[in-house]
């Protein structure tokens, strides 16, 4: 018998046959609650909205049935996976992303437009690039839930890893998503942001590293994995850039441009008409290496038909059928190939939002 639990399929929680125990689904999104909830049991049951003790008793009923202990106790308390439970975990998330696939699969075969698309995402794409996507999507899909997360990389990385999103969008860093279908989206460039009465403002058309470097500068949270590109464009020259502030938000970099603090190094499309007013934005174009933001979902994903639209309407290039290729390619090698002659747009600021590739 299957019955109705907040919103999710619920096999019995305890079925036996032949006085055999048989391990359950619930079990199963029981056990990824305490891994995902710092093995904190109490935690977990907020999390699924049931009761600690119930939790427990399905985890002893679980390591029963597996003949293994997915758990090092201390006391009352769990203190560590153990590495048999570190495989059953791993396996259990594959399960649970099947059955949210075949759950999607149904959907849109009956042709629901219900459901919900979750994003992961970096400040600028969530300030600048998103939001009249995100409208027309809202038009189109008024049923469909959206969720958006902000982050670095790094924590982008690491809902993608908890199953915590459907779709990551970042800029590089592609070392951190090994297990995500990459398709890459647009290209931006840096841009240089003074005040008006800013003696490099002058420099329109000849401003070079050395004459950035004589400035404190103040630009992105730099990745705590892999190099910067930023800090690496510096080097080549045997420069070392004075960054005396770093922030994940260009708005706020704008602030501390705008009080002083030092010359603004920020993407393109963080330009806004409004700062016309008392910024003057100088081309980096030829100073850092160009950029390619991508979106990501992951390669055992089923798309609901929403989510293909969405990711047309990012990016116009990549239409629903690239988008059905790649998701069936075995990896991002062949992937990059299957995009390797498109060109994609340049993305900028004021007056130059899109524009085609260089």
């Amino acid at each position: 018998m299957v019955g109705a639990h907040h919103g999710s399929y619920r096999l019995p929680a305890q079925t036996t046959r032949a006085g055999v125990t048989v391990m359950t689904l619930q079990q199963l999104r029981y056990l990824l609650a305490i891994a995902d909830s710092g093995l904190n049991i109490t935690a977990a049951a907020e999390r699924l909205y049931t009761s600690q003790p119930g939790i427990s008793k399905q985890l002893k009923l679980l390591e029963q049935e597996l003949k293994v202990q997915l758990f090092t106790r201390k006391g009352k308390s769990l203190a560590e996976i153990t590495p048999a439970g570190q495989d059953v975990i791993a396996r259990a998330r594959k399960i649970m992303r099947e059955v949210e696939n075949i759950r999607s699969l149904a959907s849109d075969l009956s042709g629901e437009q219900e459901g919900t698309l979750s994003l992961a995402t970096t400040h600028t794409q969530a300030r600048y690039v998103l939001p009249e996507i995100i409208r027309e999507f809202r038009t189109r899909y008024p049923k469909v839930n959206l969720e958006m997360h902000q982050g670095t990389s790094e924590q982008i990385a690491e809902l993608v890893a908890n199953n915590a999103v459907d779709f990551a969008i970042a800029t590089g860093s592609r070392q951190l998503f090994p297990g995500l279908v990459l398709l890459p989206c647009y290209h931006w460039d840096r841009i240089v942001l003074v005040p008006k009465n800013h003696p490099l403002a002058e420099h329109q058309d000849g401003l070079d590293l050395p004459m950035l470097a004589q400035h404190p500068l103040v630009t992105y949270v730099f990745s705590l994995t892999g190099e910067s590109s930023f800090k690496h464009a510096f080097s080549e020259h045997g420069l070392e850039p004075d960054v005396v502030f770093t922030a994940r938000d260009a708005d706020i970099i704008k602030t501390y441009v705008r009080m002083g603090m030092g010359v603004g190094v920020v993407a393109g499309m963080a330009y806004e008409c409004a700062d016309e007013d008392d910024l003057v934005a100088l081309s980096a174009e030829n100073l850092f290496p160009r950029c390619t933001t991508w979106l990501g979902f992951r390669r055992d994903s089923v798309l609901r038909g929403y989510m293909i639209d969405f990711i047309t309407l990012f990016a116009p290039h990549v239409t629903p059928e690239l988008t059905r290729e790649a998701a069936e390619l075995d990896n991002q090698a062949a992937v990059d190939a299957l995009f390797a002659e498109i060109s994609l747009p340049v993305r900028g600021g004021c007056g130059n939002e899109i524009a085609d590739a260089a």
